[in-house]
């Protein structure tokens, strides 16, 4: 499990963030993750990602 992942924030351009929760549900893994210069947050689950996605 790892506390650190690299990944492209789309506000400001940093590369890392840091897992703040992580829980399963039965649609898999949720992680939450925070970028480490400005705060935007990120959900992931199963391996897919909210930053992907713009709107629904």
């Amino acid at each position: 499990m790892s506390l650190e992942m690299e990944h492209d924030c789309p506000e400001c351009s940093n590369d890392t963030f840091w897992r703040t929760a992580s829980t399963s549900l039965h649609l898999g893994e949720k992680k939450k993750w925070a970028c480490t210069e400005c705060d935007y947050g990120m959900i992931q689950i199963d391996g897919i990602d909210s930053s992907k996605h713009t709107g629904f």
